[in-house]
């Protein structure tokens, strides 16, 4: 959790990775909407721009704030639930973590999350956060009705009436643009549990049955250890509502925490300061996949403790490309490793309707890219960000990026009604930094 102290007297802030940085001149950290309301009329009044922070765990710097900066963490918290309808209103800075085991008082989950939970729920609906599934959508499909403050200080409701609703699709991945969220109405499912089994594969035999897979599991998910052939699988399956035993918990703590987390960045070091070693660090870690069955309730088993500090690229293919995609990037990779030994981690979206959702209209796979911290990441993401493009990529607007003003364009059709949105609910530009001024 950031340090609202620290922001408040050093008036400078930073996001997770440090890829993004930079001094503000004013903090707030509104209790209610009438605070939010007053603060941004006053911005509106001042012209003053606005951003609001979230957990500040984007890669890219869509929540960098460069005049006001504003964190709702004392706006958290389940505020109401629908039992009948299967509803339920968070607060928006209420963090992922928090959720979980609010909706399991009440007998419910959220349909789906990522495997990183320090986010704020605002935050992840507007970036589009999402975990894996190819009958599940992002965090942003599980939202029913919105709740903001657009950029003159009014308080604005959309309940989403269909997937031909224009504002609510302007809403569903918004990057913080139309307004400030306030508050956030989920659709929620009964409590359930997970069966999650992790093992490793060739990526020869991940190849011949993810389609299988696909329709086999609800979840499925890879990583793929650059300059080797092996891949960590993680396929879950719905089981009936049940804990995490304490013994299975202790055991995947540890397991998680020393050898995924304290042994990696070990690993990682010896790399940072002698990247010929990058190649022996991936065979070591691919051959030391665990193999390991957990049950529990989903929101105990989605997400992963990620302690050891990366850089990130993640783009959306089309789920047709996703063979010949892979196989130019295994080939790329065997004549070039890029002195990567980070992972590859790849997942499986369902299309959505979300104007800006990568995924936009197209079941996608979605491939993300991680580099050490400290060490050099530019010729391997412009790499990648080459061979992606042939495929169609669309970058994840919260990781880092090559968007520009023509790519924009031509990779979300209806950018411009998108735009006549935002315009609409922020017509001075009021909640505009300067990477998004760069791109309207």
């Amino acid at each position: 959790m950031l340090s609202l102290k620290t922001l408040q007297s050093k008036k400078r802030w930073s996001n997770w990775a440090e890829t993004a940085q930079g001094h503000f001149e004013e903090f707030f950290t509104p209790g209610n909407v009438d605070e939010v309301q007053t603060i941004v009329a006053s911005a509106y009044k001042r012209k003053k721009r606005i951003r609001v922070i979230g957990a500040s765990h984007s890669f890219s710097s869509i929540a960098l704030p460069e005049e006001i900066c504003m964190s709702l963490n004392e706006m958290r918290g389940l505020d109401a639930i629908d039992v009948e309808k299967g509803e339920a209103t968070f607060w928006a800075g209420t963090y992922l973590y928090e959720i979980g085991p609010l909706l399991k008082e009440q007998g419910f989950a959220l349909e789906n999350m990522g495997d990183i939970q320090e986010q704020t729920i605002a935050g992840a609906v507007s970036t589009g956060t999402h975990g894996t599934g190819i009958t599940l959508g992002s965090l942003s499909s599980q939202v029913v009705k919105w709740e903001w403050i657009d950029g003159t200080g009014a308080y604005h409701s959309h309940r989403r009436e269909s997937t031909e609703d224009p504002l609510a699709n302007s809403l569903h991945v918004s990057l913080g643009l139309l307004g400030i969220l306030v508050r956030v109405t989920l659709k929620v499912l009964p409590l359930y549990s997970l069966k999650v089994t992790t093992f490793r594969a060739t990526i020869e035999e991940g190849m011949t049955n993810w389609k299988k897979d696909l329709t086999l599991f609800r979840h499925l998910e890879w990583f793929w250890f650059p300059g080797t052939d092996l891949i960590q699988v993680k396929q879950m399956a719905l089981i009936p509502p049940e804990p995490q035993k304490k013994w299975e918990k202790t055991k995947s703590t540890i397991s998680k925490n020393v050898i995924e987390n304290q042994a990696f960045y070990l690993l990682s070091e010896i790399c940072r300061h002698n990247p010929k070693r990058t190649q022996w660090a991936s065979q070591l870690s691919a051959k030391t996949i665990p193999n390991r069955v957990e049950t529990g309730y989903g929101y105990e088993l989605f997400a992963t403790p990620r302690k050891v500090k990366f850089y990130e690229s993640e783009i959306a293919i089309p789920i047709e490309q996703f063979l010949v995609c892979l196989e130019e990037l295994k080939k790329g990779l065997e004549k070039n490793p890029f002195f990567v030994h980070f992972p590859i981690e790849i997942r499986f979206v369902k299309g959505e309707f979300g104007y800006l959702n990568p995924n936009y209209q197209q079941d996608s796979a979605f491939l993300a890219f991680h580099m050490y911290k400290g060490m050099p990441y530019e010729a391997y993401f412009r790499w990648i960000w080459n061979v992606m493009e042939k495929y169609n990529g669309r970058p994840h607007w919260g990781k880092m990026n090559n968007l520009t003003k023509e790519s924009v364009k031509k990779n979300y059709p209806e950018w411009t009604t998108f735009l006549e949105k935002r315009e609409t609910y922020d017509p001075t530009g009021l909640y505009l930094n300067k990477y998004f001024r760069a791109l309207i």
